[in-house]
């Protein structure tokens, strides 16, 4: 018996504190909840997201993959072949984030600035665990990280390259004018609130739905529920940012929307299609699921969606993304 057998519901203030194998315990759902845990009003200060890190840190190198090599082995090839589209996009979006957090420190305040400094470890973090699962797990080859990278990227799909492309040009924007206001909402937007808020939490729910229901790859489990865990502090910091940005020029919710509008454009359109099913989702439950994400973002930065973005969601592709 492992400890999946025990998942259940924990109180806020256990959630906040458990290490890394009571996490295995610990309901995904409830860890996805916690990442809306707040009102407009509550949005944690950045130094106390800081200090909230520093409890929250936990050591990639503690997991074992041993039972998820075994679990793997028994899973069916459908639901392994739906895991590997998705967690790809997560794979690839953990180490692209850590190179290039980079040019947004310059222009945001020297609070967010000290926060952030732990945000990128995280990345660093995430990024080596998601090589230990493909080596250990999944039993891709490759001497680097990079090796393995470029084994996962087979399972990529276009509405990874969108977003994601979208951010490598918003960095570039920012390495040559930082304190453009502009700049950072739509980086803030494409990143913060999209890619994070929004696709990476509803990889983390299917995924990790799946081994919840399943009782399979209790250490995947483990690790990805943690990094979800870092993911409400990098959310609610980034969702934080956006209403600073708003409370300082109302203005600024135009390139929200555009920027929005743009990644929703992109992922609508994909010639890869992901079947969901295996993992036990419809396509209408994916899009509900990416609904329901954006809707809670927008409220956490207390903001109305607009009813062509609402219909623009409508219609998107779900073939998912991370990072």
């Amino acid at each position: 018996m492992t400890l999946m057998d025990d998942i259940a519901a924990v109180d806020v203030a256990t959630l906040e504190t458990v290490d890394l194998a009571g996490l295995q315990r610990v309901d995904i759902d409830q860890v996805i909840a916690y990442v809306h845990d707040v009102g407009t009003a509550k949005l944690p200060e950045y130094m106390d997201l800081y200090r909230r890190y520093l409890r929250q840190r936990w050591d990639v190198y503690d997991l074992d993959f041993t039972g998820d090599h075994e679990d793997w082995a028994a899973m069916p090839a459908d639901a392994k072949n739906t895991f590997l589209q998705i967690a790809s996009g997560f794979h690839h979006g953990e180490r692209q984030v850590e190179v290039e957090l980079g040019p947004l420190f310059l222009g945001i305040p020297e609070n967010y600035k000290v926060f952030l400094s732990s945000h990128l470890e995280d990345e660093a973090r995430h990024t080596v665990f998601f090589d230990r699962f493909y080596r250990e797990v999944v039993g891709l080859p490759g001497d680097s990280i990079m090796e393995v990278l470029d084994g996962s990227y087979q399972w990529i799909s276009e509405t990874f390259v969108g977003p994601f492309g979208l951010l490598s040009y918003l960095t570039d924007q920012l390495r040559r004018d930082p304190y453009d206001k502009h700049l950072l909402m739509q980086y803030a937007t494409t990143y913060m609130l999209w890619i994070e808020g929004v696709l990476a939490l509803a990889v983390m729910k299917i995924t990790l739905g799946y081994a919840r229901d399943q009782r399979v790859l209790p250490a995947y489990y483990a690790g990805f529920t943690a990094t979800c865990r870092d993911e409400a502090r990098h959310v609610q910091g980034g969702m934080r940012y956006i209403r600073d940005l708003l409370d300082e020029d109302p203005s600024l919710a135009a390139d929200l929307f555009e920027t929005l509008k743009t990644v929703l454009i992109m992922s609508s359109t994909s010639s890869r299609y992901v079947l969901y099913e295996p993992l036990g989702w419809s396509e209408q439950q994916v899009r509900s699921l990416l609904m329901e994400q954006l809707q809670k973002k927008m409220a956490m930065i207390g903001v109305d969606m607009p009813p062509d973005i609402a219909a623009m969601v409508g219609k998107i592709d779900p073939v998912l993304a991370g990072g």
